[in-house]
């Protein structure tokens, strides 16, 4: 039962679009029903309507050709993220296990932290600027190292310290930029006027007019409502779920699992140490 309501979770954002594009298609087909029995069509089908057709289409493929070249690039950012969170983590890992560091063991109780934090930001659940700050805090971190390792240790440390900032920094770009209003503004303007266009252009008989414009509208509605899905591909709910076509974020929900898994060996070997004593 439980397996097959992920794979319902799983199959409904795919559909989502589709569906609500769907719903305006339906919406368009019953009015231009309508105004087919009531002979109330006005616009000859000229080549004028297939040009403005045509237009519209190669609007939205240019804007739709931007933010798939933004999506694809973002779809690097969470691996590359939990990459530098569980790098940061095995050198503390590797620090309390070489010179029983005890910032080491903090460090590491600090990234299970940050990574939990990390993912309420998605969610929306965690500000950008406490995230960052949080982000710099491990600095404190590094400078307690220092008594027990080399100087070059800390630096690569702070370098991937500096990667994290600057992922962070873009995913907040990508959420936060529109690609192209202007474009996207026109692109909606010009399908409106085709929609209008197509419910009171002249075509016989009935049923292929009823056939041809929802077919069209359902084509540009999706477009549209994909571009703007696109345009933010981070945009998750309260519970962490996709609302469409999102990028996964399981690679911080296994780097979350190993660095508490971490935690909890450095944490048992503790507590064994002490009772030997």
């Amino acid at each position: 039962m439980g397996s097959m309501q992920g794979r319902i979770r799983a199959w409904l954002p795919s559909w989502r679009l589709p569906l609500r594009a769907l719903a305006i298609a339906l919406v368009v087909v019953i009015v231009r029903l309508v105004l087919d029995l009531a002979s109330l069509e006005r616009i000859s089908l000229s080549p004028l309507v297939v040009t403005l057709i045509t237009a519209n289409v190669f609007v939205l493929s240019f804007i739709l050709n931007g933010v798939l070249s933004d999506y694809k690039e973002s779809e690097k950012l969470p691996g590359d993220l939990a990459t530098g969170m569980e790098s940061i983590a095995e050198d503390c890992l590797l620090l309390w296990r070489h010179k029983q560091a005890q910032p080491a063991r903090d460090c590491l109780q600090y990234m299970l932290d940050l990574t939990i934090a990390l993912k309420g930001w998605f969610c929306k659940k965690e500000r950008t600027q406490s995230l960052m700050d949080k982000v710099y805090g491990l600095g404190d971190f590094f400078m307690a190292f220092e008594p027990f390792t080399q100087a070059n240790f800390i630096v690569r440390l702070k370098q991937e310290q500096n990667a994290i900032s600057r992922i962070v920094t873009r995913i907040h770009t990508v959420r936060e930029t529109e690609f192209v209003s202007s474009g996207h503004t026109m692109a909606k303007a010009v399908t409106a006027f085709v929609l209008i266009a197509l419910l009171t252009v002249k075509v016989d008989p009935w049923y292929e007019s009823v056939f041809l414009v929802g077919v069209i509208a359902w084509f540009l509605s999706y477009l549209i409502m994909l571009i703007s899905d696109l345009d933010n591909p981070f945009d998750y709910d309260e519970e962490g779920r996709p609302r469409g076509q999102e990028i996964s974020l399981k690679p911080l929900d296994d780097v979350e699992r190993r660095i508490a898994q971490k935690l909890e060996f450095v944490n048992s070997a503790s507590v064994t140490a002490s009772e030997s004593r």
